[in-house]
């Protein structure tokens, strides 16, 4: 939801940069536009990293050692898919 909602930031922010050329007094377009496009850029990358993170997982398993009656734990992160979005 925050890779869309970055896109939407940008391109909101691209069309109130470079496609209207209203002049108004108390604001000014073009900076606002900018303003959009990078947090667009940000709020896309943040997306892009979680994404990442939530895609690698961690399993724990536990079990009993006949011999000696020990709790053995192993644990194992795999990142699942091969790395590509």
């Amino acid at each position: 939801m925050s890779i869309g909602t970055g896109i939407v930031l940008f391109v909101i922010g691209a069309i109130l940069a470079f496609a209207i050329n209203v002049d108004v007094d108390f604001v000014n377009l073009d900076l606002i536009g900018y303003i959009l496009m990078g947090a667009g850029v940000v709020v896309f990358l943040i997306g892009i990293v979680l994404l990442m993170k939530r895609r690698s997982t961690e399993s724990t398993v536990r079990t009993v050692d006949p011999v000696a009656g020990e709790r053995v734990t192993r644990s194992e992160t795999r990142s699942s898919g091969d790395g590509t979005i």
